[in-house]
C-alpha cells in the first residue's frame, strides 16, 4: 500500500496544476499579443465586469471622473458579439450621471480572469491584457433587448431575480474608440470597425 502513495500523490498533483493551467481560466486560447483587435475582442468577452467611468453630475464631486463597477456582457459564453451589454436602473448614481452626459469609459482586464495571477502577471503589468472603450451607453430596445437579456441572464442568472420596482432596462456601451494594453511599448488603438470585425478567439483542439 505504502509503495502506492509516490505514484497516488505524482497523480494528484499531476491533476492539480492541469487544473490550474493558464488555459484553465479561458476556454480559448488568448490571441498573440499582435493581433491587438483579436486581444480587445478576447478580453471583452472573458470580462463579466467593468469598472465604468462618468462625469458625476452629484455634489461634492460634480464635474469630476467617477468609477463604478457594473455587470457586463457581450454574449452568451464563446458567443461574443464584442457589444458590452448592462442591466441598468435609473435609481443608481452612475446612471444618473449618464442621464446628464453620456458619454463614459468602459475598463476590463484579465486580472478580472484567474489568468493574470497563475501567470505571475500583476494586474498593471501590460501582460495582463486589459482594454479601455470610450464611447457613450445607450439604451436598447426589441430584438437588441432581447438579445442583451439573453446575453447577461445567462452569466449573471441573479440578475432574474432583481427587484422589479426598480425598472431595470437593458443598455449596451456604444465604442467609438479602443484602447489596448497587452504587451511592452504603450498603448495601442483599435478601431471600431477594426474591433468588430476581428475574431476574438479560436478553440483549443
Amino acid at each position: 500500500m505504502s509503495a502506492l502513495l509516490p505514484a497516488a500523490c505524482a497523480l494528484l498533483l499531476g491533476l492539480l496544476g492541469a487544473s490550474f493551467s493558464p488555459a484553465s481560466c479561458c476556454r480559448f486560447q488568448i490571441p498573440p499579443h499582435d493581433q491587438v483587435a483579436r486581444v480587445a475582442r478576447f478580453v471583452a468577452h472573458q470580462c463579466d465586469w467593468a469598472s465604468m467611468a462618468t462625469i458625476s453630475t452629484h455634489k461634492p464631486v460634480a464635474g469630476q471622473p467617477f468609477s463604478n463597477a457594473f455587470s457586463v456582457s457581450d454574449g452568451t459564453e464563446g458567443s461574443g458579439s464584442g457589444v458590452p451589454y448592462m442591466y441598468l436602473t435609473r435609481m443608481e448614481i452612475s446612471v444618473q450621471d449618464l442621464e446628464v452626459n453620456s458619454q463614459a469609459s468602459l475598463s476590463m482586464s484579465l486580472a478580472q480572469t484567474d489568468y493574470c495571477r497563475q501567470q505571475g502577471y500583476d494586474p498593471q503589468s501590460p501582460l495582463c491584457a486589459h482594454i479601455i472603450l470610450s464611447g457613450s451607453v445607450v439604451e436598447v430596445n426589441g430584438t437588441e433587448a432581447d438579445f442583451a437579456k439573453r446575453a447577461l441572464f445567462s452569466r449573471h442568472p441573479e440578475m432574474i431575480d432583481w427587484p422589479s420596482d426598480h425598472n431595470w432596462f437593458f443598455a449596451k456601451f456604444n465604442i467609438t474608440q479602443v484602447w489596448v494594453l497587452d504587451y511592452f511599448g504603450g498603448v495601442k488603438t483599435v478601431t471600431p470597425e477594426e474591433y468588430f470585425q476581428a475574431e476574438p478567439h479560436r478553440k483549443h483542439h
